[in-house]
């Protein structure tokens, strides 16, 4: 089992939408799933230093780190992505972008190689469309995040 940290950004929205991309898991490609934007945090960076890098790199989004504040969620996860489990400890936090997302440009260029084959789309989620779908999201914990930051 590999264990990481990994620091996530709940990013949303004027209407309270949040942004999740769609990726999955090499060996498993018919298994799609939704999450937020994020990823490991690599040896000497802080979570907000990961968080300020992972914006740039998965959505071509640049902001300063004050605009992060403090941490609003922290958990940890069990999965497996391409034949290896890892345990990771994640901490989250929010950006409000202040405009509609459909107006914001996702620039997908920045992705390092294995995310350029696995994440796939994007879109802007409400908290009732997320309850409602059968779709898989991570984290579990979004609705109630999203209305903690409402």
């Amino acid at each position: 089992m590999i264990f990481r940290q990994a620091a996530r950004v709940v990013i949303v929205d004027k209407m309270g939408r949040a942004l999740l991309l769609r990726g999955f898991d090499p060996a498993r490609p018919d298994e799609h799933y939704w999450f937020t934007v994020g990823g490991g945090i690599d040896p000497g960076e802080t979570s907000v230093d990961a968080a300020i890098r992972e914006l740039l790199e998965e959505i071509g989004l640049s902001v300063e780190p004050v605009r992060l504040g403090q941490p609003i969620f922290r958990g940890e996860v069990f999965f497996t992505f391409d034949g290896q489990n890892y345990h990771q400890e994640q901490v989250f936090y929010a950006l409000s972008i202040g405009v509609l997302g459909d107006e914001m440009e996702i620039i997908s260029t920045g992705r390092e190689d294995i995310e350029q084959r696995t994440i796939d789309a994007h879109r802007w989620w409400s908290i009732e469309e997320i309850e409602n779908t059968a779709e898989v999201i991570y984290p579990a914990e979004l609705p109630d995040l999203l209305r903690f930051l409402g």
